[in-house]
This record gives structure tokens, sequence and C-alpha cells, in this order.
């Protein structure tokens, strides 16, 4: 009775094995979706951002766009607007953007990378920057200088606005998205937040009309 009742009981053992551990869903993607670039290249083409990047967030992302989109092709287009989306929800969005394409190439030591690369210049850079303008700002040179820096910023603004609107701008529906967006922001003051907010919860509202009606 016992040796038979062992019998029954061992290939209960085999059918509920507990299954092997598979990887994530997430690190199969990044294996899948991402360019194997190496750490040092990432440090160094942040630190080359970090270091030449001039007049605010906005000019930072247009020269990540042109050098990690463009150039390398590190990155799409459309994945660095939803870099730029969640950068504009989460804080300081230059900084963001650069830790989105440091993640997307190498995972969590990649972003790490990519931010300290990009802040290591820039914080030695305005350190230099501030002692040099409050020790000498009085100088009619030093003041023309940074005055005429602001059209330059500006058109950087302006170029790359029109480059990402012209690729990602499709239709009737996202023509009308961007103009209530920047009603939205110049002229109501409302938050970049609260506008992609808005801007996602109407596109699931248009999804749902667009599968329910047609």
């Amino acid at each position: 009775m016992g040796r038979r009742q062992r019998d029954h009981q061992a290939p209960a053992r085999h059918y509920f094995r507990l299954p092997q551990i598979l990887p994530s869903c997430y690190n199969i993607a990044m294996k899948i979706n991402t360019h194997k670039v190496g750490l040092t290249e990432i440090f160094l083409t942040f630190a080359k951002i970090g270091l030449t990047g001039f007049g605010g967030g906005m000019a930072i992302v247009a020269l990540v766009e042109r050098i990690c989109v463009r150039e390398k092709e590190w990155i799409t287009s459309e994945e660095f607007l939803h870099g730029l989306a969640f950068g504009q929800i989460l804080g300081p969005f230059s900084l963001n953007v650069c830790t989105f394409t440091g993640h997307h190439l190498r995972g969590i030591r990649g972003g790490i990378i990519a931010a300290v690369g990009f802040i290591l210049p820039s914080f030695l850079l305005v350190s230099l920057l501030s002692w040099i303008y409050f020790t000498y700002n009085k100088l009619p040179e030093l003041q023309a200088a940074l005055k005429g820096t602001n059209p330059v910023i500006i058109g950087l603004i302006v170029v790359v606005a029109f480059d990402m609107g012209r690729k990602q701008i499709k239709g009737s529906n996202g023509a009308l998205m961007a103009l209530v967006a920047f009603a939205a922001s110049v002229f109501l003051k409302f938050n970049a937040a609260w506008i992609l907010l808005g801007a996602a919860f109407w596109s699931l509202c248009s999804g749902y009309f667009r599968r329910r009606f047609t």
C-alpha cells in the first residue's frame, strides 16, 4: 500500500513543477529594439551636448534631436517625442530627454550615464560663467554678447519645432490638437502637464468614437 501510494504520487511532482523563470518582456524589448551603443560613447555624446548646448530647455532639446535622431539615428523621431512628453510632465525636460534616450539605448545604466554626461560639463561651465558674469557683468561687451545670442536660440527652437511638426502632425485632427495646445499654452498659460493629459484624453475619446461609429 505504501509503495503503491508513493508510485501514484511521484508523477505529481512532475506535473506541479514550478515553471522556469523567463526574462521579462521589458528586457526582451530592450534587446530587440535598441542598438548596442557603448556606455563611453553615450557619455561622450551627452557630455558634448552639455558642453555645447546653450539657451535653455528647448534649445538643448533641439540639439539632442539633431544629434541622436538625425545624425546617429539612435532613436526614432516618434520615440523622441514620447520622451519629450514624459519630460514635460516630470520636470526639467532637457535632462529628462537625455535620460530617456540613454535608457532607451542601454537601460538604467545608459540613462544614468547620459544624465551624468549631460550635467557634468554644464555644471562646470555654468560655474565658470557665473563667476565671470558676476565679476564682469558691467562690461558693455559682455552684455552685448549675451543679447546677441537670443535670436539664435529662438531660431533653433523654431527649426526643431517645424521639423518635428512636419513629421508628426498628420491630418486635420493632429493640426487642431496642435493649435489648441499652442493657444492653451500661450494665451491661457496652462501648465504643460495639463495640456498633455488633455491631449491624451482627446486621443482616447477620438479613438473610441472612431471604433464605435465607423
